[in-house]
């Protein structure tokens, strides 16, 4: 059976290794005695693996605000964030403002079909068998849902993810800058996602400006 100390380490490793900036200060200040502590007592005993799993996760609000996720999980079959809150810093000292916008945030990623997973250190320090129960009540059922073959192209699935990520609608020039293809490849592109309903085009003048995602879009990418 593999050592979870070695197997964190090597863990904490690669992701700081693929890190720079803000991002690989925040992993470094930010993952700390609870957050290594939910692996160990809950995380790691159900998979034995980090496979898929992001520490100090960066994701974007509605007002493309930076913010960090204690973990993402990112599997193929779907968007899990994990938090493991403690009372002092996240309930007890939190002013009103605070709490109002920790709640929009997560029903804002529940809007664009991320899973949102909160454990209390309490639990995940006193009583990690709960944790591990609810846990698994969320991701088991995905783990054993039978899946459908890659439908997208892999160049129009990145850019359903591109256009998820920019919170507003998607112009040709915004994906052409972005993956360095050509004006008429990024038009292409998104033509071809509003063929398949994933899309719908913007009109402005008879003159389609930019398209922005449609319900069917985000199931292409859980």
């Amino acid at each position: 059976m593999l050592d979870f100390e070695e197997e964190h380490a090597k863990f904490l490793e690669h992701h700081l290794s693929k890190r720079s900036g803000e991002r690989k200060g925040r992993l470094l200040r930010g993952h700390q005695y609870a957050e290594k502590l939910l692996l160990q007592n809950v995380w790691w005993p159900l998979f034995g693996s980090f496979e898929h799993l992001h520490p100090e996760y960066e994701i974007y609000d509605w007002n493309r605000k930076s913010q960090f996720l204690d973990f993402a999980f990112l599997p193929p079959y779907g968007r899990f964030g994990l938090e493991c809150d403690g009372y002092q810093s996240h309930i007890k000292d939190m002013d009103r403002e605070s709490f109002s916008y920790s709640l929009n945030r997560d029903t804002f990623l529940t809007g664009i079909g991320w899973k949102m997973i909160h454990f209390s250190f309490d639990d995940v320090h006193k009583r990690p068998d709960v944790c591990r129960m609810l846990l698994q009540l969320v991701i088991g059922p995905y783990l054993i849902r039978p899946h459908s073959p890659e439908l997208l192209p892999a160049d129009e699935k990145d850019v359903l993810r591109f256009a998820l990520q920019l919170s507003r609608s998607v112009r040709p020039r915004d994906v052409m800058l972005h993956f360095h293809v050509s004006f008429r490849s990024a038009r292409n592109l998104l033509q071809n996602l509003a063929r398949r309903g994933l899309m719908q085009p913007i009109t402005r003048n008879s003159y389609t400006t930019s398209y922005e995602l449609t319900d069917s879009a985000v199931l292409q990418l859980l």
